[in-house]
């Protein structure tokens, strides 16, 4: 076996589908297990809407582009979307009512937590819980929403504090791997945008991590929490709006109206294996699915 035919050789990781051919083309089929997906955008981009996607997706078979087991969704800000997560059940149970429990919320754990040092007590519990096999499925699925929301205000800019924050990036990171490494679970992670202040071509014509700029909105921002949380992520995803503008003729109006219209846009920025990749998507009552063009 050389390099090149190992190469060649198909992966084997079993992968959560979006529910769209198009999206999943970009990743290469779904979200992977045994690794960290990382889901960046600004507020509004769509993130929690395509993690409670996955929740329940996560519950159908492997034949259907499940997991076939149950999730665990921490949210770290705001309040969690009950309503639209039980909406987002409602539909799957009636388009696939012979692989989903009438109630699958039951088969999606949620917990709130609002520090660093909680979500690594909790990922602690959660292995444990996962080892017990208190639930009814087994977990297949960790959604973190978000991360950048857990280091907003706690750490200031100090080398002391940047070091011990990259020390719990690393933490967090390393716990996160290992639960996807022991128990094949896919891992989800939200995080936020800032905006992007320097030369769009990175340092020297060099782009390294989060020195990449994203566009959003005219925004050139960039994904929060800097290159040491970078590392510890081994797929990005990037969700991005832009406005365009539009006339429209309305009957018996003197001129022509002019409306502004909403483009979404998923970009796969890196990932193991895979080239850039991007594709438009819009949002309907099922979730997020990709437009062609």
């Amino acid at each position: 076996m050389t390099p090149q035919n190992l190469m060649l050789l198909p992966l084997s990781t079993p992968k959560l589908s979006i529910r769209c051919p198009i999206l999943d083309d970009c990743l290469g089929g779904g979200i992977p297990c045994n690794s960290i997906t990382e889901l960046v955008g600004e507020s509004g981009s769509e993130k929690m809407q395509l993690c409670l996607q996955l929740t329940v997706r996560a519950q159908l078979p492997p034949s259907h582009g499940g997991l076939g087991d149950s999730s665990v969704y921490i949210f770290t800000e705001f309040s969690f979307s009950f309503r639209r997560l039980q909406q987002l059940g409602n539909l799957y149970h009636a388009s696939y009512p012979n692989l989903i429990r009438l109630e699958p919320l039951e088969d999606i754990y949620v917990r709130g937590v609002h520090d660093a040092e909680q979500l690594i007590h909790v990922l602690g519990d959660l292995e444990a819980f996962i080892a017990i096999d208190h639930t009814r499925l087994p977990v297949k699925l960790i959604v973190i929403d978000s991360i950048a929301a857990l280091f907003r205000s706690q750490y200031q800019t100090t080398p002391a504090d940047l070091k011990r924050r990259s020390e719990m990036f690393f933490n967090i990171s390393g716990t996160l791997k290992g639960l996807a490494n022991k128990f094949k679970l896919a891992v989800v992670v939200t995080n936020q945008v800032v905006d992007f202040i320097g030369p769009r071509d990175g340092v020297n014509g060099v782009r390294l991590g989060n020195l990449e700029s994203l566009d959003t909105l005219g925004r050139w921002v960039s994904p929060a929490l800097g290159l040491a949380w970078a590392h510890c992520i081994n797929s990005r995803v990037f969700l991005a709006r832009h406005e365009q503008s539009i006339g429209v003729n309305i009957r018996n109006a003197p001129s022509t109206t002019i409306c502004s219209q909403t483009h979404r846009t998923f970009h796969l920025v890196f990932a193991p294996h895979l080239a850039y990749a991007s594709a438009e998507f819009e949002i309907t009552k099922e979730g997020i699915v990709g437009v062609s063009r």
